[in-house]
């Protein structure tokens, strides 16, 4: 039973990439799915998030507009698409679980993490 995150890089700035959550042993149907992220030296913090349905999200400011949180449950799978990144978005990036409908932003209140993947925004 376990998510994976997947899809970091190495890209330029204003460059774009998209990150994927899986899941195995459970169905994503049931959770809320965030993505945190963790620069070095830096707290962990929360990026985006979709409840079951994908009606509810949320983006946190430095990254509206830019990214776009997205899921698929029939594939058991969601997605984060990030457009015109910065340096500033440099950092490990997560996916979580939430066994709820509705969106959080503490790292608290998600049960079940992936393994993170790097994410590099460099000239």
């Amino acid at each position: 039973v376990q998510l994976q995150a997947s899809g970091g890089g190495l890209v330029q700035p204003g460059g774009s990439l998209r990150l994927s959550c899986s899941a195995s042993g459970f169905r994503l149907n049931y959770y809320s799915i965030a993505w945190f992220r963790q620069a070095p030296g830096k707290e962990r913090e929360g990026v985006s998030c979709i409840g079951t349905s994908g009606k509810n999200t949320f983006y946190a400011d430095s990254v509206k507009g830019r990214f776009t949180i997205s899921r698929d449950n029939a594939k058991n799978m969601v997605y984060l698409r990030m457009n015109s990144l910065e340096s500033e978005d440099t950092a490990v990036y997560f996916c979580a679980a939430r066994l709820s409908t509705v969106c959080a932003t503490a790292p608290t209140s998600f049960d079940r993490w992936g393994q993170g993947t790097q994410v590099t925004v460099s000239s």
